[in-house]
């Protein structure tokens, strides 16, 4: 089967896109192979760069089978693992993931513009968590959300359902940066060309640092800090001359 999901390897950077442009929906199968992608990106990449083909940048999870989700908990709680694995492997990848944002992001699309490392949103671009008019609970959503977003903003954008607009999003954490829609592919490529030429020690000791030290006491990471300045300043690649 041909997912609706586009990776394509451009130099160092790896570009994946969403293609699904006949609801910019996100099945099962494309958040599993996205985040296969994403934690192996390493081995070929120095960064990643999340995008959709469509109006949308995704407007919410869509189930593969046509068939209704499996009556009893146990038997149902695996089907929701290709979108918390797509969540851990945002998290855990050890290149930075880029992301450009327009249309609407719902659910499952804000999730992953907060997980993204750096995200790029349009003016025009809206947020939501949509989830409880439908009468489900968002926790898949929350559970990417609640170290990343403010908690009394993930609250009421779950009890509201309403939407944001993108300045809204840049002040509650879940993007960078708002650019002007006619600008927004060329800034994301400014941006993917700069981190393109830092050296890759720093970063993938960034990516390390910010995966692990918010976990620690803050002795820990402190001497993680020491220990991993130490290790990626002493690297060859970081004796070349800057650009």
């Amino acid at each position: 089967m041909t997912l609706p999901l586009e990776i394509r390897q451009d130099g160092r950077l790896l570009r994946i896109r969403f293609a699904r442009t006949e609801d910019c929906g996100v099945s099962d199968g494309m958040a599993a192979a996205l985040a296969d992608a994403v934690l192996n990106a390493h081995t070929t990449s120095d960064a990643v760069l999340l995008s959709s083909a469509g109006a949308d940048f995704c407007t919410g999870r869509v189930r593969d089978s046509g068939q209704p989700p499996a009556p009893e908990a146990y038997a149902r709680r695996p089907e929701y693992d290709p979108v918390f694995n797509s969540y851990k492997a945002l998290r855990s990848a050890q290149v930075p993931v880029v992301c450009a944002i327009e249309g609407r992001a719902m659910g499952l699309g804000t999730a992953m513009a907060a997980l993204c490392d750096v995200s790029f949103a349009s003016e025009t671009a809206r947020f939501n968590i949509p989830e409880i008019e439908h009468n489900v609970m968002p926790t898949m959503v929350m559970s990417a959300l609640y170290d990343r977003v403010n908690r009394n903003a993930i609250l009421w954008m779950s009890y509201s359902a309403e939407f944001i607009d993108a300045q809204r999003a840049l002040s509650y954490g879940i993007v960078s940066q708002v650019v002007p829609a006619a600008r927004l592919n060329d800034e994301v490529e400014r941006f993917c060309s700069v981190l393109l030429k830092r050296p890759r020690p720093a970063i993938l000791g960034l990516k390390e640092y910010l995966r692990v030290a918010p976990r620690m006491d803050e002795q820990g990471a402190i001497d993680y800090a020491r220990s991993l300045h130490s290790m990626v300043n002493t690297a060859a690649a970081m004796k070349r001359p800057a650009h």
